[in-house]
């Protein structure tokens, strides 16, 4: 079933306040990610990437968030999500209004691995972000919130082979898995089961 879209009037900081702790987290994780975010002409806008098909790689045109694995020089999980921002879109640290917001860490159980999520406002870049390395990156795209609320039945070759399963499609990219659980998870939409997206499991819950 597909929902109505709803704007909302929560602008980037007042999602961002709801995680004020911008510590790494002291736990180990395997990789890290961030939600890079700005006030849109209707809502609030995400920043998505498409993954370059390579068949080496499994995640191989897959839409996703910036980031990817650590690396033994990152010291934390902040300094992996940020290396890895600049690396694919081109975004530094100095672009961002605000400093990474540790959201929280979730199991990506196709990829085996537990990712750190973190959060940023984007700030008056001076340039877009763009497709730093075209061998990994494809296409760079805004994505507004409202949009997940848009569900479509699409046939993704999962770890169970391929299925239908629940997508949001937006001008041509599907979103859908890992990177749209944790988008519905952030702006507290609902999941597939009709239950409201939680805060992260080792968050107590979010910030009033």
């Amino acid at each position: 079933m597909t929902a109505a879209p709803s704007p909302s009037t929560r602008s980037v900081d007042d999602w961002l306040a709801r995680f004020p702790d911008e510590r790494p987290p002291v736990f180990l994780a395997g990789a890290a990610v961030t939600l890079v975010l700005r006030d849109g002409a209707a809502d609030v806008e995400v920043l998505l990437i498409e993954r370059t098909e390579r068949p080496e790689d499994p995640a191989s045109g897959q839409v996703a968030l910036p980031g990817g694995h650590v690396a033994e020089s990152d010291g934390n999980l902040a300094v992996t999500a940020a290396r890895e921002l600049e690396e694919e879109v081109g975004v530094g640290l100095g672009d961002l209004r605000s400093g990474l917001h540790y959201v929280g860490t979730e199991h990506a159980i196709r990829f085996g691995l537990k990712v750190a999520v973190f959060a940023a406002a984007l700030g008056p870049p001076t340039r877009a972000p763009f497709p730093r390395d075209v061998e990994e990156v494809a296409h760079v795209f805004w994505l507004p919130r409202e949009t997940l609320l848009h569900t479509k039945q699409v046939a993704r070759d999962t770890s169970r082979g391929v299925f239908p399963v629940p997508a949001t499609v937006f001008e041509g990219h599907v979103v859908w898995g890992f990177t749209r659980r944790l988008l519905r998870q952030f702006f507290e939409l609902p999941l597939e089961d009709g239950a409201l997206g939680p805060a992260f499991p080792d968050r107590p819950g979010p910030a009033s």
